[in-house]
């Protein structure tokens, strides 16, 4: 493995420790004051979190494979798997927004105004779009689907805790509950098309 490459996954891992340090962050502090506000949105956003912290998991594996000299076929093996593993993780962001969105629609649920719910969302507004970001300069570089794939999930984190956010403020000016679920749905089309990408080029791998 070349200098650049090898720099190049070095920078991977340690965007994907960030990513899992304050996706433990996000899913504690999130389910916790969903719970103790009896928030279903915060809480499923909470879980949300879970989603992308295996994600995040998988991927780290996946890098530190590389990162430690692992030869060709076993690096390709696990990009391969990885892969797999992130395209599932997104269908289930697919299915979790789907679900939410209608239920919130259904039984006309809006975000709690919880002080942590906030500041939880407001982070993760500034925090995960430059995480999706240098995920996917990193992919493109390394070649790397399985962190595309990741980098889609941090670009899902940080659309749903803006519509929390944008939820909360027009609900309290003019009552206008259902605007993030709305929101949701039209994101959805947007998801759905890149986890069909993210399975297609699963499948067009070939594990060796």
């Amino acid at each position: 493995m070349d200098a650049t490459r090898s720099g190049d996954v070095r920078s991977g891992i340690g965007i994907e420790i960030i990513s899992i340090i304050w996706m433990i962050i996000e899913m504690a502090v999130s389910i916790g004051a969903g719970i103790a506000a009896g928030s279903i949105l915060l809480t499923a956003f909470g879980l949300d979190s879970l989603i992308e912290l295996i994600s995040g998991g998988i991927l780290l594996w996946r890098l530190r494979i590389e990162s430690r000299g692992g030869d060709t076929d076993r690096v390709e093996r696990a990009e391969h798997r990885a892969t797999w593993i992130v395209a599932v993780t997104l269908a289930l962001l697919c299915l979790y927004v789907f679900v939410f969105a209608i239920y919130g629609l259904i039984v006309h649920s809006k975000p709690e105004s919880t002080l942590l719910g906030i500041c939880i969302s407001a982070a993760a507004v500034l925090i995960m779009p430059y995480l999706a970001v240098m995920k996917r300069r990193i992919a493109t570089r390394i070649n790397s689907e399985a962190l595309s794939g990741d980098a889609v999930e941090s670009i899902t984190c940080a659309y749903m805790a803006g519509t929390v956010l944008i939820g909360l403020t027009l609900d309290a000016l003019f009552g206008w509950w259902w605007v993030e679920h709305i929101a949701s749905l039209v994101f959805l089309v947007w998801l759905v098309r890149e986890t069909r990408e993210a399975f297609e080029d699963a499948r067009s791998e070939k594990e060796i």
